[in-house]
């Protein structure tokens, strides 16, 4: 098994967008300067091309380009996982094995969209793919995008297979991560930053190693101690303190469909995002203005050197 599975990963675990250039291609620089500023602000590892990196939108060709180029980019103390979930289940293992082959460090999987097959369909190509490769894998459970939903029966199952090493949650239940953190599987449980769906502060509570998350795009160094598992009262203090603080940011970007809300407020603060891929369209007007007041409001501007375009003016 790769060194990276046996170096356990906790803390803020970043989905990042797809910076794309003027002409609308995937801007390989700009991700160089990504991660770059993930690593000096705390991010413990970081997906590629996952639902907040537009993956349903790359092309076959781009999405291996990306895999290969960024690769060699990567550090030791920053792994690499990459959205790698198929329209089925060869195309799945056909995308974990070219990332495993050009360098990832691991791959994320959902089950694949559109299809709403049942749940033991999906255990079944959750094992699959497994056995088909020693890569380290991460399972996202996400029904609100791929309307699939495996019961914890089913994750604990799948989670005896050695290459699963995390496990994010993206359901609003409560019960479903408490009882996959009692049976303690050797995975690092994680759980989206949606404040709707409320599942960070019971995760971390009940002993969750950290998050999945998209806030960190904008505010990598606060995610971070937010994301930092609990061991001591100190952990847990940061966390109140933080995540109350960024409460408004992280309804700001669930504002609008992922990653709509934090890619236009990335672009507006100058990091290098480029626009969202056509049909999606950034936010402009009122609604921008008031995610760069929250930024403002947070002091991020300033914390992280972004000359900002007043709210009045980008609402004007």
């Amino acid at each position: 098994m790769p060194e990276v599975a046996a170096r356990k990963i906790t803390g803020s675990f970043v989905a990042l967008i797809t910076p794309f250039d003027k002409t609308g291609a995937v801007d390989l620089g700009a991700f160089r300067e990504l991660l770059a500023f993930h690593e000096a602000n705390g991010t413990s590892a970081v997906l590629i091309m996952g639902s907040t990196g537009e993956v349903s939108m790359l092309s076959a060709e781009e999405k291996k380009k990306i895999i290969v180029e960024t690769a060699k980019m990567k550090s030791e103390r920053m792994p690499i996982f990459y959205g790698c979930t198929g329209n089925n289940t060869d195309v799945t293992i056909d995308n974990v094995k070219f990332a495993k082959d050009n360098g990832a460090d691991g791959a994320i999987l959902a089950a694949p969209a559109y299809i709403c097959a049942p749940e033991a369909d999906i255990e079944g190509y959750f094992m699959e793919v497994a056995d088909a490769t020693d890569l380290p894998l991460g399972l996202y459970n996400n029904p609100p995008r791929v309307k699939s939903d495996l019961h914890w029966d089913h994750l604990l199952r799948i989670f005896k297979h050695p290459n699963y090493v995390i496990h994010k949650e993206s359901t609003a239940r409560v019960g479903q991560v408490a009882q996959v953190l009692a049976a303690r599987p050797d995975v690092s449980v994680m759980c989206c930053d949606s404040p709707n769906l409320g599942l960070v502060v019971p995760t971390m509570s009940l002993g969750g190693h950290g998050t999945a998350n998209m806030g960190g795009n904008i505010a990598p160094a606060e995610v971070a101690v937010m994301s930092r598992p609990w061991t001591s009262y100190a952990e847990a203090e940061g966390f109140r303190d933080n995540y109350l603080t960024l409460l408004p940011l992280l309804h700001y970007n669930y504002s609008a469909i992922n990653p709509v809300a934090v890619k236009s407020l990335m672009k507006a603060v100058g990091l290098p995002a480029g626009e969202l891929r056509r049909p999606l369209t950034g936010l402009e007007g009122e609604a921008l203005a008031k995610g760069i007041r929250i930024v403002q409001e947070l002091g991020l501007d300033k914390k992280y050197g972004w000359k900002l375009t007043s709210a009045s003016a980008v609402a004007a």
